[in-house]
């Protein structure tokens, strides 16, 4: 973890910066720990792939936009929560609630639409939410979830729960003025919000660099933030740096805000043929992926990441030919959680 300043990267840059080397982990907990990190980091990567597949079997309804390749990010930042704390995350968060537990069956059912899904089938890839996990739930605008985790840190503050509030976003939201708004109340009251941006390099299909004229370094700074930019490819670095912070936000010290520099591996929706990337990025992008490399050190710690990978594997079949058994959402109870029936009181 670092506070030096750095500069902003750009698309291309993001895509090519050298990945620092996950630490050597021995016989001890940090072996543990990176164990630990890269079932969840699997397990995101098998939900996705096996999503994508669905996906172009025309088994998922609407668009899904997949985390293929910022794994750690998830897992590292899961990793520090407490199970009072909350989270609020994008239209590319299934990565985020499976870190924090969400049940495998349940999301995907939800994802593909079936009335035992976790929000009914009704919410899908960005909707889906689970209050019992503390998950406030995904959001397709830009940005719309920074709030709704600033107001979930006031309440944690108020109610003295000793939780923090965590709202993950893409280096796209930095243009977004709620972005700029929230950093100023959150600094004003001191609220336990730990801000993660996943800096992949593009704001949808633009590089970062020109939709955001400033560095959030310099955003945090302007409102006297605490902040730390990580390698977002190397799992303990972020379990790192997210405890760092979630120690520092319930000592009371204030907002916290976390950049994590990663790498976008797929589109910005499934079905993005990417043209606007340069060939030699996407050539290069999988030198830097954070499974390959946690995989690495565990491999030499004797650690069996095969047998970790098929049991997964074995978990989201099963719960694939699940979600095929249930049923779609009947049309009647949808309706009436969408239109509140008149009264005899409103009818007068």
């Amino acid at each position: 973890m670092t506070t030096k300043p750095a500069s902003k990267p750009t698309a291309r840059a993001a895509a090519k910066t050298t990945s620092k080397p996950v630490a050597e982990t021995g016989p001890g907990q940090s072996t543990e720990r990176l164990s630990a990190l890269y079932r969840t980091m699997s397990l995101i990567r098998q939900v996705e792939q096996t999503l994508s597949q669905l996906f172009a079997n025309n088994e998922v309804p609407g668009f899904i936009h997949l985390s293929i390749g910022q794994e750690a990010v998830a897992a590292g930042v899961a990793i520090a929560l407490l199970p009072q704390d909350t989270l609020a995350t994008t239209h590319r968060g299934h990565g985020h609630v499976l870190a924090r537990g969400m049940a495998i069956t349940g999301f995907i059912k939800e994802i593909m639409g079936r009335e035992g899904g976790l929000c009914k089938g009704r919410g899908g890839s960005m909707h889906v939410a689970d209050l019992s996990l503390g998950i406030l739930g995904a959001n397709g605008i830009v940005g719309a979830g920074i709030p709704i985790a600033l107001g979930s840190a006031m309440a944690h503050q108020t109610r003295q729960t000793g939780g923090i509030a965590v709202s993950f976003f893409g280096d796209g939201a930095m243009a977004e003025g709620v972005l700029h708004e929230t950093l100023n109340m959150a600094a004003l009251w001191k609220c336990p919000l730990l801000l993660v941006c996943e800096n992949n390099g593009w704001s949808e299909f633009s590089p970062t660099e020109r939709q955001f004229a400033a560095s959030l370094q310099g955003l945090a700074a302007a409102f006297g933030i605490s902040y730390a930019k990580v390698d977002g490819n190397d799992a303990l670095a972020v379990a790192d740096a997210a405890a760092a912070a979630s120690t520092q936000l319930r000592a009371g010290c204030g907002p916290f805000v976390l950049e994590c520099t990663t790498h976008r591996v797929r589109g910005h929706f499934e079905g993005d043929a990417q043209k606007y990337r340069d060939t030699d990025e996407l050539a290069s992008i999988h030198e830097y992926d954070p499974l390959s490399a946690a995989r690495s050190r565990l491999l030499r710690s004797g650690i069996d990441t095969e047998a970790i990978d098929h049991e997964i594997a074995a978990l989201i079949e099963a719960a694939v030919q699940a979600a095929r058994s249930d049923v779609l959402p009947a049309f009647e109870p949808a309706l009436r959680d969408v239109y509140t029936s008149p009264t005899q009181e409103t009818r007068a």
